[in-house]
């Protein structure tokens, strides 16, 4: 059966497994928040208005991070598309030891090494069972494997920089299973010319399959980090560092599967990809760190503009459990971007942007959080996105975008969450704010089933949720709990009772109905007039102090602490329309 969709069916199946159902209540257990500091990344102002905030989801930071211990909690169970992926399923009894210091051609068990100045062949044919153990350095050389079987190699302590090729260049088609002896470091670098265009510092030919508590350093100055031609699985316990300053830092032809350890990466040219696949990608476990500067650029072959982003495949998109890091700062760039879907059944996405939209040949790459061009799904674990360059959305799904739990919280430029087909959330918490156009924007019907939605958006003529009306499209405000600054948009169909009132600005509110209480606090300016709703009649204080709870979106909601003073705001009933009814305009509005 075909790899990508044997892939696809396990995506589907865990998807179902993980899926919730709607809920009104505020049951849900949160999720770790990662460390948090600010860094200054701000956006510009081309919009009709604005809406703006303070918080961490505001200010929090991604740095390369080689030493904090992987996160133990939260991850999912490991997954290798075959059984014999699992060095567990293996045995390499016998030996072969290469000194890179002090290389010596021998034929050893069947096994033939041949020397060359520093560069080192090593040639296992038809045996099997075969473990290479590699020490030394060597400042002008290279280690080949080639042979018809698959094999082990234990990097001890190496540093291997060939100014002319690929340092650690696996040329054997089976599975290579690359051991971190553990305790150690290890380093491979290439130059930045070829005498073979070579695709990486590290190439392998087959499936590259990492394993062991040590560390490896990769540098490719000529063309990817590590490339596979075939699929790559790093396991628990890698600490892997990859930098590209000409291409991108990791590169699989069949695939990426992360089930664990500490993965940083960092990319420079013009439109890299941090870890690129042109298969799936899953992750499973793990700290997964990637960072990206280069600027957008033309691609002569598909004659388009292309930005660079920290993760892209070419298929499905998948993250069960672990922890996502990601950063672009350059024009263009991307935090995900996939071609088909996109499943959030668990873990931590954190990702910021910082470039602004690249355009060339009438063409332009915008910079987005999440692009999805298929259909999105979140259904647990925690997402953050923060994009502050001009035309940043948070999250687009090319087709339909489906939350049923999970903590989302965007603070975007342009749409904080946007679907160019229909939209459905009923379950989760979801916060999304626009600075400068619609919190949350369907381009097809917009249903609000269940959950807590917290939206605001930059002013009028946009609205907090946004329904397609001009193709016959509408908004569908069905249950959960709503806090909308800035309004619904015209012609929304309200089968649960809507209220409306004026709002401050950086002021804490809280809704209360029946033993449910919502405090969240209201950006510093945004839309006309606030519009709430939850599945019995609520009431809203305004000025309240809280204490204690569960913080959400960053500090700007908290659920389950106490909440003392405030004043009673009077709500009236709200039929639809951004209009507001008459309400006075929110603060910055303009």
């Amino acid at each position: 059966m075909n790899k990508t969709l044997i892939t696809t069916m396990l995506t589907a199946c865990m998807t179902l497994m993980t899926a919730c159902s709607s809920d009104d209540s505020f049951e849900l257990d949160s999720v770790t928040q990662g460390n948090s500091t600010s860094d200054g990344a701000t956006g510009g102002n081309t919009g009709t208005g604005s809406s703006t905030a303070t918080g961490s989801l505001t200010s929090f930071t991604v740095n390369i991070d080689k030493t904090t211990t992987e996160p133990t909690s939260g991850i999912a169970a490991a997954y290798y598309p075959e059984d014999e992926d699992n060095l567990e399923n293996n045995s390499f009894d016998t030996q072969i030891d290469i000194n890179l210091s002090n290389p010596t051609a021998k034929t050893e068990n069947g096994v033939t090494v041949t020397v060359n100045g520093g560069h080192i062949i090593a040639n296992h044919g038809s045996e099997k069972g075969i473990c290479y153990y590699v020490t030394g350095s060597t400042s002008n050389g290279s280690l080949t494997i080639v042979g018809d079987k698959k094999y082990e190699v234990i990097l001890s302590g190496v540093d291997i920089t060939n100014p002319d090729s690929a340092a650690l260049n696996l040329l054997s088609k089976k599975r290579a299973f690359v051991m971190l002896d553990d305790g150690t470091t290890n380093k491979l670098t290439d130059g930045s010319t070829s005498m073979s265009d070579h695709k990486g510092a590290l190439y392998c030919k087959g499936k590259l399959l990492f394993n062991g508590n040590g560390a490896l350093e990769v540098y490719g100055n000529y063309n990817n980090g590590i490339h596979s031609a075939d699929y790559i699985i790093f396991n628990t316990g890698n600490n892997i560092y990859a930098k590209s300053t000409a291409n991108h830092g990791i590169k699989a032809n069949d695939g990426v599967f992360i089930n664990g350890g500490i993965l940083n990466v960092e990319v420079s040219a013009a439109a890299a990809k941090g870890i690129n696949s042109e298969s799936d990608i899953t992750v499973n476990g793990g700290r997964t760190t990637v960072i990206t500067t280069g600027n957008g650029t033309w691609d002569t072959e598909d004659l388009e503009a292309k930005g660079a982003a920290c993760i892209k495949c070419d298929s499905i998109f998948t993250i069960n459990g672990g922890e996502l890091w990601l950063k672009s700062t350059g024009s263009g760039g991307k935090g995900i971007n996939a071609d088909m879907d996109g499943y959030f059944n668990g873990g931590n996405t954190y990702i910021i942007t910082t470039g602004s939209q690249y355009k060339s040949n009438n063409d332009t790459a915008s910079p987005k959080g999440i692009k999805i061009d298929g259909d999105i799904d979140i259904s647990d674990g925690r997402i953050w996105v923060r994009t502050d360059g001009t035309n940043g959305e948070g999250i687009e799904s090319k087709s339909t975008l489906n939350i049923s739990g999970g903590e989302v919280a965007c603070y975007a430029y342009d749409d904080a969450i946007n679907s160019k087909s229909h939209m459905t959330i009923s379950g989760g918490y979801v916060f999304a704010l626009g600075q400068h156009n619609d919190g949350i924007d369907a381009n097809g019907n917009c249903y609000i089933k269940g959950g807590l939605v917290y939206a605001s958006c930059s002013g009028s003529p946009e609205v907090a949720i946004d329904a397609n009306t001009e193709i016959g499209c509408k908004l569908y405000v069905q249950g959960g709990t709503l806090v909308a600054v800035g309004g619904l948009e015209s012609g929304s169909s309200l089968s649960q009772s809507c209220y409306q009132a004026s709002w401050s600005a950086n002021t804490w509110y809280a809704l209360t109905y029946g033993s449910n209480t919502f405090a969240f606090k209201t950006p510093s300016s945004g839309g006309s007039g606030l519009v709430v709703s939850a599945p019995y009649t609520p009431t809203l204080l305004s000025g309240v102090t809280v204490s204690g709870g569960t913080s959400y979106f960053g500090g700007f909601g908290s659920i389950g602490g106490t909440v003392s003073g405030g004043s009673t705001v009077s709500l009236s009933s709200y039929t639809g329309g951004n209009g507001m009814g008459g309400m006075g305009g929110g603060p910055g509005w303009r």
